[in-house]
C-alpha cells in the first residue's frame, strides 16, 4: 500500500456536511471517502499518478465543500451535469478538467471510482434534440468516456504512485 501524502487542505468539515451534500446529490458517500473529505478537504495529494487503461492520469485536487469556492463539488456536479452520465458523482479534479467519480451504477451501496474523459462529452439534451438519440442511447453514448479506476475509494489511493 502507497502512503498518500495530502497537502494545502480547505478547513476541515464535518461527516455532516459530507453526508449532507451527498444528500442532495441523492447517494450516499462511502465511509472511506467521507473520512478523507472531512480531514483533507479540497486537497492536493502525493503521489499523484493512477493508470486508467494503460494511460498515465493524475490526481489533481479533491472537491471541497467551502461554499465559496467554484471548485465546491455541488458546483462542479451542476457545472457537468448535463453530459455527465447518470449515477456518476464527482469528488476530484485531474488538471486538464477532467473528473475522478464514484460510480453509483449498480453500486449503490459501495460506488466504484471511475475516471471521466470531458472530450468529446456531448451534452445530452443536445445529442437527443440534434441526433435524435433516445434518453437511453444518449445515456450509453456519455457511459464511454467513463473508465474504471478501482473498486473502492481505498482501493484508488492505494493505486497512486509516483
Amino acid at each position: 500500500m502507497s502512503t498518500v501524502e495530502w497537502r494545502s487542505w480547505d478547513e476541515q468539515v464535518t461527516r455532516k456536511e459530507v453526508e449532507s451534500v451527498g444528500e442532495k446529490l441523492g447517494v450516499k458517500f462511502p465511509l472511506d471517502y467521507i473520512e478523507v473529505a472531512m480531514e483533507y478537504n479540497g486537497a492536493h495529494v502525493s503521489p499523484e499518478l493512477f493508470q486508467v487503461e494503460g494511460k498515465e492520469k493524475v490526481f489533481g485536487t479533491l472537491l471541497t465543500y467551502d461554499n465559496e469556492d467554484d471548485e465546491h463539488i455541488l458546483e462542479v456536479f451542476k457545472d457537468y451535469r448535463d453530459t455527465l452520465p447518470e449515477k456518476i458523482v464527482p469528488f476530484a479534479f485531474d488538471p486538464s478538467g477532467n473528473l475522478i467519480c464514484f460510480d453509483y451504477k449498480n453500486h449503490e451501496d459501495n460506488p466504484i471510482v471511475v475516471f471521466w474523459e470531458h472530450e468529446n462529452a456531448g451534452e445530452k439534451e443536445m445529442l437527443m434534440r440534434e441526433e435524435g438519440l433516445t434518453e437511453e442511447e444518449v445515456e450509453d453514448r456519455a457511459r464511454e468516456n467513463v473508465y474504471f479506476i478501482a473498486e473502492t475509494f481505498t482501493d484508488f489511493l492505494n493505486k497512486l504512485h509516483d
